[in-house]
């Protein structure tokens, strides 16, 4: 009542027209012809009141508004809209204060929920959306990133209870790599999954001496594993989190806009709109991921000098299968650092042997910003070309796109923060038009590449020396390329056209663009891009690179670690799957094949993803949990509010395709067809994963299987009876390494070495020969269903 006797009285020096309108509505104040204009009042007839700043009947400028049910509005308007800074008061009480964009939260502000929750830092269109700091009444709290109003990204949650995890989110619950401090001191790193622990990690008692937060905090700040973490999986706590748009401000726009009533409204005016000091959170998480755990540190060792004794030469390496506890082996702390330092040395040693010299230091951070620079460039440059079958020319030496890109810019260039470079890439009309055959949105692919989250550089998995870098997303991967095996792709690339044109289910490797960047002196680097084949919703679990052999086909177990790829020999699986899905993967594989073999390609392999669905018969040795339900609604250990076990259930179903209720996101699997099962009927199947989602089955993406594994003596009681553990996996795969050009000038025993085969003869090594062997072996690694 207080506010609405300020907005009715008017001072008597002003000069104030009253204007009754047809519809009912009064306007009070100042006029520019026959437009509001000025300070003035607006009265609609079912009570909302309006004082403020008008603009050639608009409302632009401060003023305050007052709804006939009681919300209230004071602050910035533009052009008919809350547009800046303000503070809205809704009818349940609550409270937000801060920025505004179009009738919509939008910038830095603050909610006070009507249960007393606290939101404070970015908004987008009306929900939290970058950095913010979420309070609940209950006293538990979550400082971080956040996306579509869902925590997302990484960020730090503590408990009212004092536990404590940091780490990455998604869609509201723990997903990737993180740690997990409980209130007792203990502490556990590992990796998560939608919520549950999922993988391999360490968990140290309470006492225990363990690695530096601070320096995990560091390294966790990419997650370095070149996984992606999509999930359709819902925050448990989304409606708590995500901000409905009031009701009132839907009719505030058609309310405020009397322009239909007052003739023109003129040009809406706009203007920047910034927080107060106060309001500046600029990046809250930073203070609490690095201040806290510090702060953990100090008084979990101060806590664990009485224990010492008892508990400090233990840690507990675990392994994880959706929430359910797999494996546990205890070891002592030294023989656990003695581990880990093996571990280190083998990366330094691949590093050592990476690639050429010039990659030391900061170099390889320019050589990412070259690499950016030049793409953006060259996608730039031919998306506007207008669309045409590709001719003998773009295969050509002259179909090369050429460009200098000093530092300080060009006539055709940007100044840019990286060393001067020169550019080259190769067949451009040709790869756009391979983009486009792969449903691969131009735009998509520069942001993916070039945009400001840049590149991460991975470790190589091989021995070949190649750097990798991943983009941000984990759609694409970059490889550097030595000059054969440049060579080798622009010999085959009219033949890989073709065949990848005419079989869109084509398992071999996709391929983007190939460039390469000369620097000073002369030293050039090449590079081709590609699809990421486990850039997918779901964890892989393992995996595995197959060529068929034998000869040093494994992998040392003290070198095995969470993202190692395994070899032949540490496969212990056969795979049953559908009759027709495993016959539109032998048919495919063969005409790969096939076209490797008239392209005189060896040593390809097929590298093979798992994801595990937790057995049904595991779930009795689920670790008891060490807290409760918090009040979030966040589980802290795999526990829901009824204390049941909150793994999924067994199971992977089959249903019929559905277009509308699968993702149709873009990646780099979306080309392929939907695959037909002998199971149902061979129509078109979906993958439904009880607690997870449903997923598109395409061929060597979301497959279904058995994964079969034969126990030996050792692992049953009686040698007499033949015992199996059967897993539901679910499997990607894809051929890879297809730029090895078979040479018949090599020496035998060299070729042989190379590899790995067990016969010496040149036979071994013969293309058609080669395939022959690469089926035969996955003949027995996916065998036929009787």
């Amino acid at each position: 009542m207080v506010l609405l006797r300020r907005l009715l009285d008017i001072e008597d020096s002003e000069s104030i027209d009253e204007k009754p309108l047809s519809n009912g509505d009064v306007y009070i104040g100042s006029f520019k012809g026959s437009l509001p204009h000025g300070k003035g009042k607006y009265i609609w007839s079912d009570g909302t009141v309006y004082e403020g700043d008008w603009e050639e009947g608009k409302i632009t400028g401060k003023g305050q508004i007052l709804w006939s049910s009681g919300a209230t509005y004071e602050g910035d308007f533009s052009g008919g809209y809350l547009h800046g800074i303000g503070t809205f008061t809704g009818l349940d009480g609550s409270e937000y204060r801060g920025a505004w964009r179009m009738n919509i939260q939008h910038g830095l502000g603050m909610k006070r929920y009507s249960n007393l929750d606290i939101y404070e830092g970015s908004w987008k269109e009306g929900v939290n959306e970058g950095c913010g700091r979420y309070s609940w009444n209950s006293g538990n709290m979550y400082i971080g990133n956040w996306k579509g109003g869902k925590m997302c990204g990484r960020g730090v949650m503590k408990w009212e209870n004092g536990d404590v995890f940091d780490g990455f989110w998604l869609n509201g619950l723990r997903h990737g790599s993180g740690v997990y401090r409980f209130a007792d001191g203990g502490y556990y790193f590992g990796m998560w999954s939608m919520g549950l622990k999922d993988g391999k990690g360490t968990f140290h008692p309470a006492g225990t001496k363990h690695p530096s937060l601070r320096k995990w905090g560091s390294s966790i700040g990419c997650d370095g594993i070149g996984r992606n973490l999509l999930s359709h999986s819902s925050s448990i706590n989304s409606e708590e989190v995500r901000v409905p748009k009031p009701n009132v401000l839907g009719s505030l726009s058609r309310k405020m806009s009397v322009s239909k009533i007052l003739k023109d409204p003129g040009r809406l005016s706009q203007r920047n709109a910034l927080l107060d000091e106060k309001w500046s959170l600029c990046n809250p998480s930073e203070e609490f991921i690095y201040r806290e755990p510090s702060c953990m540190q100090s008084q979990t060792s101060e806590e664990g000098q009485s224990g010492m004794e008892n508990n400090s030469t233990v840690v507990y390496e675990r392994e994880y299968l959706q929430g359910v506890l797999k494996n546990e082996k205890v070891r002592g702390i030294e023989l656990y650092r003695k581990a880990n330092q093996r571990k280190k040395f083998h990366v330094k040693e691949a590093k050592r042997n990476s690639c050429v010299d010039i990659f030391e230091g900061q170099r390889s951070y320019y050589l990412m910003l070259n690499l950016q620079l030049g793409i953006r460039y060259t996608v730039g440059k031919i998306t506007p070309v207008p669309m045409r079958e590709v001719r003998d020319s773009d295969f050509g030496d002259r179909a090369r796109i050429r460009m200098y890109f000093p530092r300080k810019g060009s006539q055709f260039t940007p100044p840019h923060y990286s060393i001067d470079f020169y550019w080259k890439d190769y067949c451009p009309m040709v790869f756009r038009n391979l983009r486009e055959m792969f449903k691969l949105d131009a735009a998509d692919y520069m942001m993916s590449i070039c945009g400001d989250d840049g590149l991460r550089e991975l470790s190589s998995p091989g021995k070949s020396g190649s750097i990798f870098y991943l983009s941000h997303d984990d759609r694409f991967v970059i490889k550097t390329l030595k000059k054969f095996e440049l060579k080798t792709l622009l010999q085959m690339l009219p033949n890989y056209y073709t065949h990848v044109g005419k079989y869109e289910n084509t398992l071999i490797t996709k391929f983007f663009g190939v460039h390469r960047i000369t620097l000073r002196g002369g030293r050039k680097v090449r590079f081709v891009v590609m699809g990421n084949m486990f850039c997918t919703e779901l964890r892989i679990h393992r995996r595995y690179d197959l060529k068929g052999s034998t000869q040093g086909r494994y992998t040392d177990e003290d070198n095995v670690g969470e993202n190692t790829t395994l070899k032949d020999l540490d496969l212990e699986y056969e795979f049953l799957m559908d009759k027709l899905l495993r016959q539109s993967l032998f048919k495919q594989l063969s005409l790969d094949c096939r076209f490797l073999e008239s392209q005189q390609i060896i040593d390809y392999s097929l590298l093979l993803g798992l994801h595990f669905r937790a057995p049904e018969h595991l779930r009795s040795i689920l670790e008891p949990p060490a807290t409760m339900l918090n009040d979030a609604g966040l589980p802290a250990d795999g526990i829901n509010s009824q204390g049941h076990l909150s793994t999924p259930p067994k199971g992977l179903l089959l249903v019929t395709h559905e277009p509308g209720f699968v993702s149709t996101a873009p990646g780099p699997h979306i080309r392929g067809n939907t695959l037909k099962a002998y199971s149902l009927g061979e129509r078109e199947v979906d993958l439904l994963l009880p607690g997870t989602g449903r997923l598109r089955v395409q061929l060597g993406v979301n497959m279904p299987a058995q994964a079969s594994h034969k126990l030996t003596r050792d692992e049953v009681d009686s040698a007499e009876i033949e015992l199996f553990e059967v897993y539901d996996v679910v499997l990607y795969m894809g051929v890879i390494d297809i730029l090895q050009e078979y040479n018949v000038k090599k020496k035998v025993e060299h070729a042989c070495k190379s590899l790995k085969f067990d016969p010496l003869s040149i036979s071994a090594v013969e293309p058609k020969l080669y395939a022959k062997r690469f089926l035969n072996f996955l003949h027995r690694v996916f065998p036929e269903q009787p």
